[in-house]
């Protein structure tokens, strides 16, 4: 029985301390793919947000890209605690 009880308290650990990330895609256009690449950040700590500016307008900028070829959303979640999002922008 002590060592069901050992098992479970080391999953149940486990799983507390997996973080996450995905990445998905969220527009093409028909634009070239070019070689170009903007990110744009924004944290969220414990449900509260900073002044940060995740948008694709500035993804773009931050790359220097005026057609926009595709656009992805990173997300990294860590506990609900930390949570991440960025935008990944390509074009020319």
């Amino acid at each position: 029985m002590k060592k069901i009880r050992t098992l479970l308290l080391m999953m149940g650990f486990m799983a507390v301390m997996t973080s996450c990330t995905m990445t998905l895609p969220v527009a093409a256009t028909a634009n070239d793919f070019g070689n170009k690449v903007g990110t744009a950040k924004a944290t969220v700590i414990i449900g509260l947000f900073f002044d940060q500016d995740a948008s694709i307008k500035a993804a773009a900028a931050n790359g220097g890209i005026t057609k926009i070829s595709t656009v992805d959303v990173k997300q990294t979640n860590i506990l609900n605690l930390f949570v991440t999002f960025e935008t990944i922008v390509t074009g020319e």
